[in-house]
């Protein structure tokens, strides 16, 4: 009973305008914007020569990273430009002033409220590709086991010569034809990802939303997000350059850290006993991110156990490092990388990566690190944490509101569904719809991990809510 059903045209202007977020700029910003000049282009060393790539969604324009990735003997050379923001944002001008207060960009489905006006994010800022762009160049070496061994960090001049999305990167690498400077990709994150388990790292494979435009945006359906394992390749370059940056940071006791806190027992213990109701078997000495990681992917009771293991991650936020502090492992890691960890890898479109960034550069040098810099620390953790939860908010109300209006004509209409989540006290159980692709309490549901057919009974696009119950 697999269909695909359509909304629509949807007004996502009225959820922008509930949760106050203006997309333009004012105009002092807008203006500076466009005459954004490099503040440090005497310091940067020019490493054009580099053959960098950039791999983003299509039709991103907002480009923070490029990168080059070869084998060095047994191990890797990963090289990982990152836009330099800081360069081209004057610290108490408008364009800081704007990023300050929207601590982020916020997504939704007909575009997004970016966090620097578009000349500086999609242009002057963006590694585009055959341009010539300011950036810090971080290159690092990892070896067989993925462990780094050595981690340095400059300004320079860069130029992407290639721009692919994940899709074309997967075909390339089906058809043995992956651009020399990701070459190495894959290996090199199936190493990455191997060494974060064995540290406890736990990765965890949820449903993702997409919605997408049909008919020119005249109408709006939702689908599963495509992830690749180019997806995951590329990500463990991103999560290596901020390990390197949570480790700078935490050892010269200052800067940013984006933190989670180990998993609680009573999580661990949670997710043992509904592996055991599954009847999945949890290998001796396993950590909690192993044993997800072994999980079949298509199974109906996988959705289940990683919906049960994101109760491991629960408790992230942002610590300031103060000089001379002494903090414990637990107050500092992010236990989802195995892990310190920091935000660097996209000062684009997130607010901390430039303050953290610029930390990392002066650590290294051997430089104090600037008082513009550490003044921003403290109220940048708060801005991120409020802004995360906006992006959150923004992302969910978006996803209520498509799933509604597509379903308002449906009252009554069966669906194939997997049930994520038990039933518990007030709260009723959930389900997942893979087309289209929708996540809803249901009533009557079966145990979790089980499939089931289930049919429309609310869908209230006022109130952005849906329900079904169990058909029959």
């Amino acid at each position: 009973m697999q269909r695909r059903v359509f909304a629509p045209a949807i007004d996502f202007d009225r959820l922008r305008a509930e949760l106050d977020l203006t997309v333009d700029f004012a105009p002092e910003a807008v203006a500076e914007a466009r005459g954004a000049v490099d503040r440090f282009a005497d310091d940067r060393v020019d490493r054009t020569d580099v053959e960098l790539v950039t791999i983003d969604p299509p039709g991103s324009q907002d480009l923070d990273q490029a990168l080059r990735v070869v084998a060095d003997g047994d191990g890797f050379v990963v090289h990982y430009a990152i836009a330099d923001v800081a360069a081209l944002v004057e610290p108490g001008g408008a364009v800081d002033a704007a990023s300050r207060d929207r601590g982020q960009t916020m997504y939704f489905p007909d575009g997004s409220v970016p966090l620097h006006p578009r000349d500086l994010s999609e242009g002057i800022g963006s590694l585009l590709p055959d341009q010539v762009r300011p950036a810090v160049l971080w290159t690092v070496h990892v070896d067989a086991a993925g462990e780094v061994t050595d981690v340095d960090l400059e300004r320079a001049t860069v130029r992407s010569r290639e721009r692919f999305d994940y899709a074309g990167v997967m075909a390339d690498h089906e058809a043995g034809r992956l651009h020399p400077s990701i070459a190495a990709l894959p290996t090199f994150g199936q190493t990455r990802l191997d060494w974060s388990l064995r540290r406890g790292a736990v990765q965890l494979d949820l449903p993702d939303q997409e919605i997408v435009p049909h008919r020119g945006g005249r109408a709006w359906t939702l689908q599963l997000a495509p992830r690749t394992p180019a997806d995951n390749w590329n990500a463990q370059v991103s999560l290596l350059v901020g390990m390197c940056a949570g480790e700078i940071q935490r050892k010269a006791g200052i800067g940013l850290l984006r933190t989670v806190p180990p998993a609680s027992h009573e999580a661990v213990t949670e997710l043992r006993a509904a592996a055991r109701h599954l009847g999945v078997d949890w290998s001796e000495g396993a950590s909690p991110g192993e044993f997800l990681a072994s999980l079949p992917a298509h199974e109906p009771t996988t959705l289940a156990l990683m919906t049960v293991g994101a109760r491991l991650m629960r408790g992230s936020g942002y610590l300031v490092l103060e000089p001379g502090t002494d903090y414990p492992d637990d107050d500092v890691v992010h236990a989802g990388v195995g892990g310190e960890y920091s935000h660097v890898t996209a000062p684009l479109r997130r607010l901390a990566d430039r303050f953290a960034t610029e930390t990392c550069l002066a650590v290294t040098a051997g430089r104090d690190v600037p008082e513009w810099v550490t003044a921003a620390l403290g109220p940048a953790r708060k801005k991120m944490a409020s802004s995360d939860q906006l992006a959150s908010t923004a992302e969910r109300r978006s996803v209520d509101l498509t799933e509604a209006v597509v379903l308002a004509d449906q009252i009554g209409a069966r669906f194939d569904a997997v049930v994520m989540r038990d039933a518990s006290g007030d709260r009723a159980a959930e389900v997942f719809i893979p087309s289209p692709a929708i996540i809803g309490a249901c009533d009557g549901a079966p145990s979790a991990g089980t499939r089931c057919t289930v049919e429309v009974t609310v869908a209230d696009a006022a109130e952005g809510v849906v329900r079904f119950r169990v058909a029959g």
